[in-house]
């Protein structure tokens, strides 16, 4: 019987597209496809990188298209086709920009992979990945958003540079929706089972000064893809995003069962029914397999309603607007 490797399309050739190519390359995930409108630069890219494979030792093929039929038959396919917002357009422009863009690749998904598992990526993430659902008519373990594991990590990085750790040690989840609303979980963060709250408190010798410091980590977390395309000036973060649709897909492909926060489909857990948003679940073979409810206190849950109540209006603005 012939081996067979898993395909992994990517949609969408930008930067993001690029470094998924890349490391799904390095980790040989599985034969790489990716697809972008733009004639000839999906081929230039994955050449280039196919062309380094003596170099990093890998045996998957890499190549690039722009024919959606190549995807087909498809494992997992990672979406970071859109258009960042741009200086003078709306949220509605964005919106509806991007909702035409991810309406055409959900149809072409549908059409050419349909037993593949979806990470969404494009923005804004969690009306973009409802959006992907309604139209692919995927179960919901199958479709799901890339923004918790890479918020988190952006957390966990801030809080290992401040208590002079490894970021390796260090454990902390984000939830909700993708933007200023997200919620980083304070209290459950920690280094090696270390409450971070404790060393903070240890560090400084005084509980108000952990806790500013604290609150300054949680600010930075929320504007942290702002703080990075301020910094940029001419686009937005690449590496980090893309290093977490990998580790989501991973999981998937080799069934880790891994526990990431995900931008997951709620059926009544959290007390959030039909909606999607971010929340931690274990992640393996059959996608999203569980989603795990935590125990949140009064404020944490306040904060975490706060959120999906921005979801919910991103979701109404899409329907106003004629996508759902």
């Amino acid at each position: 019987m012939a081996f067979k490797r898993p395909k992994i399309a990517l949609i969408g050739g930008g930067q993001i597209g690029g470094v998924l190519a890349q490391l799904s390359a390095l980790r040989e995930l599985g034969d790489v496809v990716m697809y972008d409108i733009v004639e000839d630069m999906p081929q230039g890219k994955t050449l280039d990188i196919a062309e380094a494979s003596r170099v990093d030792g890998f045996d998957v093929k890499v190549n690039g298209t722009n024919d959606y039929k190549d995807i087909e038959g498809s494992d997992i396919v990672i979406v970071t086709a859109g258009l960042p917002r741009k200086p003078g357009m709306s949220r509605d422009d964005l919106l509806t920009t991007n909702a035409k863009i991810i309406k055409t690749v959900a149809e072409n998904i549908k059409q050419y992979a349909p037993d593949s598992y979806v990470i969404v990526i494009s923005n804004p993430l969690d009306a973009m990945v409802t959006l992907m659902k309604e139209v692919t008519g995927f179960p919901a373990n199958r479709v799901m958003g890339q923004a918790g594991v890479l918020d988190s990590s952006r957390f966990a990085t801030f809080i290992a540079w401040e208590l002079g750790v490894s970021v390796k040690d260090v454990n902390a989840m984000v939830l909700g929706g993708h933007g200023d609303t997200m919620v980083p979980l304070v209290r459950y963060a920690n280094v090696n089972g270390c409450p971070v709250v404790e060393l903070l408190e240890k560090k400084y010798g005084d509980k108000a000064k952990a806790k500013e410091v604290m609150d300054a980590m949680v600010e930075r977390t929320k504007k942290a893809g702002g703080e990075v395309v301020a910094l940029l000036k001419t686009g937005s973060a690449f590496y980090s995003p893309a290093s977490s649709a990998i580790q989501m897909a991973e999981a998937i492909l080799r069934d880790q069962k891994r526990v990431l926060p995900v931008c997951a489909y709620l059926d009544g857990e959290y007390g959030v029914k039909d909606f999607y948003v971010g929340v931690p679940v274990i992640l393996g073979g059959n996608g999203v397999e569980k989603v795990v409810e935590l125990d949140l206190n009064d404020e944490e849950q306040a904060m975490f309603d706060n959120s999906v109540n921005a979801v919910k209006k991103l979701i109404d603005d899409m329907k106003r607007l004629g996508f759902l």
